[in-house]
């Protein structure tokens, strides 16, 4: 089991949080607190940089729809950049791919 590791850093566009690890049962609450943490305004984007994500279950997945949830009640956006194929399929079989901004690469979060 790999730890999940959570970085924080501003970009032009706002937040990002570099997510790395395993975003499982047990890990799940740190990104919801950290995500939650984070100032986050008007017409600001959060990014979530998955590149490092190595697993992500069910809980996981609820994690990231409340990071959605939570941007969008700041009135900002949320993108989820270099998500891992086998969590594209997923999201893309479940049709969160129609709810997420999902972005091949970490250009979005402002690199």
């Amino acid at each position: 089991m790999t730890p999940l590791n959570i970085t924080h850093r501003d970009a032009a566009t706002g937040p990002v949080l570099h997510v790395a690890g395993e975003l499982d049962y047990d890990q799940a609450a740190a990104l919801r607190r950290r995500v939650e943490d984070v100032g986050l305004g008007p017409g600001q984007c959060l990014t979530l940089d998955l590149a490092g994500l190595e697993f992500c279950d069910s809980t996981g997945i609820t994690v990231l729809l409340a990071a959605w949830q939570h941007a969008r009640s700041a009135g900002a956006d949320i993108v989820l950049a270099a998500v891992p194929s086998s969590l594209r399929r997923v999201f893309t079989i479940v049709g969160l791919d129609q709810v997420f901004n999902l972005q091949a690469g970490t250009d979005a979060s402002g690199t």
